[in-house]
């Protein structure tokens, strides 16, 4: 099921799988720098969009053009579940589309 945690073993598979992405206690973690400013704020909105249909919703931390996106979930008592997992998957997909940093 999708909000039941999973043991930290199998988190860090899952997310050697996915790249990018780091446990940090009960969350997953995965920074990113945007080409500028509004690259930044372009990928948290296409971010948004995403965590809206997977109702599902990251931390996400805005530094100029370098973002930091978080995710546990809050009604498995900030564990880490595959909602997590996939939306960090959704994430990775919509890094892959933006112009490369400079």
């Amino acid at each position: 099921m999708a909000n039941e945690p999973l043991e930290p073993d199998l988190v860090d598979h899952l997310l050697g799988k996915l790249g990018g992405w780091t446990r940090e206690g009960d969350t997953i973690h995965r920074t990113y720098q945007a080409e500028d400013f509004p690259g930044a704020i372009h990928l948290v909105n296409v971010v948004a969009v995403l965590a809206e249909q997977a109702r599902h919703h990251p931390d996400i931390d805005i530094r100029w053009r370098n973002l930091s996106f978080t995710l546990s979930t809050h009604d498995a008592g900030g564990k880490i579940t595959m909602a997590d997992i996939e939306l960090a998957a959704q994430i990775n997909a919509a890094i892959s589309t933006q112009p490369a940093a400079r």
